[in-house]
C-alpha cells in the first residue's frame, strides 16, 4: 500500500513539474515556445521573413514586366526599365480596362438617375393621394350604421405592415432571403499609371536606352550567356547590379554614376553626342540587389499568414 502511494505521488509530481514534451509524450499541459516555433515553421503559420538571394532579383538590364533581358529597352523618368513591346501592351491593356470601367460607371450613373426620378415621382404621387384623402375627410358624409367600421381595419393593416417591415431576413424562407447587391462602380482614373512607381505613364515620356556591349562582335544570344554583358559608354567599366548606372536622355547611353559625378556634371555635356544636358536629362537607372547588405537595396521579403495560437 505504501509503495502504491509513493508511486502515485511520483506520477503526480512528474506530471506537474514536466516543462517539455517528450518525443512520444502528450500528457504534459505545457506547450513550450520552442515547440510552438517548430510547429509554426512546419505548418506554415505566422509571419515569415525571407532574405532574397541573387536568383530572386532581376538583372539591371531586364524588363520590369517580363523579367527578361530587353530587346528594345526604354526607361521612364523615374528610372524603371521596360521592354518597348511589353510596356506598349501594358498601356493598351490598361486603356481598354479604363474604357470598360468608364462604360460600367456611366451605366450605373444612368440607372441611379432613373431610380431617383422614379422615387421622386412616387413621392409626388403619394403626397397627392394624401392631400386628396385629407380634403375628402373635411366633407361630412352620412354614417351608415349597417356598414363595418373601417378604422379598426386600417389600424390592423398598419400594425401588420409595421410588423412585417421589422421582420429579419431568413435564409430558409424564399420571400425573406436577402439578396447580394452589386458593389458600386467607382469612377476610374483616365491616366495610365506606371506598374512600378505608380505615377502617370505616357509614351512620350519614355526614353530609348542604348547599352554598350562588352564585345560588339558577339551576337545577342552569345552576349546574354555572359555575366558581364555591357560596359559604360565613356569609361568602359563593366555594368551590373552592384554598379549604380544612369541613362543620358539625349543619346540614351548608359554610364556609371561615378562617371556622372566625376566627368559629366562638371560640364553638363553628353560625351557621346556633345549635346548640352540638364539635371532632368540624367536618369538614375533603378537596379536590383546583389545579395549583400552593402548594395543599399532592401532584400527582405515578408509573408504574413494566419497566426497559430497555443
Amino acid at each position: 500500500m505504501a509503495r502504491q502511494q509513493k508511486r502515485h505521488k511520483q506520477l503526480f509530481l512528474s506530471s506537474h513539474t514536466m516543462t517539455r514534451h517528450g518525443k512520444n509524450c502528450t500528457a504534459g499541459a505545457v506547450y513550450t515556445y520552442h515547440e510552438k516555433r517548430k510547429d509554426t515553421a512546419a505548418s506554415g503559420y505566422g509571419t515569415q521573413s525571407v532574405r532574397l538571394g541573387k536568383d530572386a532579383i532581376k538583372d539591371f538590364d531586364c524588363c520590369c514586366l517580363s523579367l527578361q533581358p530587353c530587346t528594345d529597352p526604354v526607361v521612364t523618368p523615374e528610372g524603371y526599365l521596360y521592354d518597348k513591346q511589353a510596356i506598349l501592351e501594358y498601356i493598351l491593356h490598361q486603356k481598354t480596362q479604363i474604357s470598360k470601367q468608364m462604360k460600367a460607371y456611366e451605366k450605373q450613373k444612368q440607372k441611379l438617375n432613373k431610380e431617383e426620378e422614379s422615387s421622386s415621382k412616387s413621392q409626388h404621387n403619394h403626397k397627392v393621394e394624401q392631400f386628396k384623402t385629407s380634403e375628402s375627410s373635411i366633407v361630412s358624409k352620412p354614417i351608415n350604421p349597417f356598414s363595418p367600421r373601417t378604422e379598426e381595419g386600417a389600424v390592423a393593416a398598419a400594425v401588420s405592415v409595421a410588423g412585417s417591415s421589422k421582420s429579419l431576413p431568413s435564409f430558409w424562407v424564399p420571400s425573406l432571403t436577402p439578396e447580394a447587391k452589386a458593389s458600386p462602380v467607382v469612377k476610374p482614373r483616365k491616366t495610365v499609371l506606371c506598374p512600378m512607381s505608380g505615377r502617370p505613364l505616357r509614351m512620350d515620356t519614355l526614353t530609348p536606352v542604348r547599352f554598350t556591349p562588352l564585345d560588339p562582335s558577339l551576337r545577342r544570344e552569345q552576349l546574354l550567356g555572359r555575366q558581364e554583358r555591357y560596359v559604360c559608354a565613356v569609361t568602359r567599366d563593366a555594368l551590373g547590379n552592384s554598379v549604380p548606372c544612369a541613362v543620358l536622355r539625349p543619346s540614351g547611353a548608359v554610364v556609371t554614376q561615378e562617371c556622372v559625378q566625376r566627368l559629366i556634371r562638371k560640364d553638363m555635356v553628353d560625351p557621346t553626342t556633345g549635346d548640352q544636358l540638364k539635371d532632368s536629362d540624367i536618369i538614375l537607372l533603378q537596379r536590383g540587389g546583389t545579395g549583400y547588405a552593402g548594395s543599399g537595396v532592401e532584400l527582405k521579403a515578408k509573408e504574413a499568414r494566419p497566426v497559430m495560437q497555443a
